[in-house]
């Protein structure tokens, strides 16, 4: 088990290699890496972090909404040709910042009309998408996204069924932001979580940093424990959601030692 922070936090305040390279000045151990953007998809991008990221252990990383994860399902050959071509690039940077998993937000629900899934496929690209993630000594870590196809209770064991290799990403805030209570989550994914985004609530229903709302991170990291997890607890809030930067060191101050209780 790994306490840490992901880039996404400092998302619209710095550059990624600068994020990475402030979090390390900082003392923080562990790291999920948010790509910003096409330019940063490439192997030369990844060398450039690996030089930046000082003592951070790169537990993670993940790309920008939905830039070309949801046209890896696209029934257009030429749209899912590019999109392959992209991921390819991605997880050469992510091999070459030394990334274990990809955290993956899949197929956007872009449309009002009701979605009818059909897994056979799905399953078979997101296998696809594994092995290109496997090449590089990646492993797909696919997330709760309350605006994408796993934002319900079912999907991840559908999709588990029909691919060899899947794990899970579990997002707190996404979770509440899905009207289903992270613990749900938690008993779907079971012991295939490898990373866990923490954000917290205040009483105003404001996403705030960990600690700083009325979240049970107790009741949360035992349930985690209890599945055997051993993954990376990341902070991932928004830039909005603090005002002083020390207090996203605090936070993970709090994080860490409540996690070292609980996962002795």
């Amino acid at each position: 088990m790994r306490t840490g922070i992901s880039t996404a936090s400092l998302f619209g305040r710095f550059n990624t290699e600068d994020a990475l390279s402030f979090l390390s000045e900082n003392g923080v151990n562990s790291a999920e890496v948010f790509l910003e953007s096409f330019c940063e998809y490439n192997k030369e991008f990844g060398e450039f972090l690996s030089a930046r990221k000082g003592d951070v252990d790169i537990h993670s990383v993940h790309t920008l909404t939905t830039q070309f994860e949801s046209t890896l399902y696209s029934q257009n050959e030429r749209a899912k040709k590019d999109s392959f071509a992209l991921l390819e690039s991605t997880m050469q940077a992510a091999h070459a910042m030394g990334a274990k998993f990809y955290t993956f937000h899949g197929l956007a629900r872009v449309k009002r009309t009701p979605y009818v899934i059909d897994f056979a496929r799905c399953g078979e690209i997101t296998q696809r998408i594994i092995d290109v993630c496997a090449k590089y000594g990646l492993t797909l870590a696919y997330e709760n996204v309350h605006w994408a196809y796993y934002n319900y209770i079912g999907f991840f064991s559908e999709l588990r069924k029909r691919t060899s290799g899947l794990k899970g990403t579990l997002d707190i805030k996404q979770a509440r932001q899905s009207n289903i209570d992270y613990h749900e989550f938690i008993e779907e994914m079971g012991g295939d979580i490898a990373t866990v985004h923490l954000s917290d609530i205040d009483i105003s229903g404001k996403m705030c940093l960990p600690g700083r709302g009325g979240t049970d991170f107790s009741e949360i990291f035992k349930r985690l424990r209890d599945k055997g997890f051993d993954g990376a607890l990341l902070i991932e809030v928004y830039k909005n959601d603090f005002a002083d930067i020390k207090e996203l060191f605090e936070s993970l101050a709090f994080i860490t030692n409540l996690a070292e209780k609980i996962f002795k």
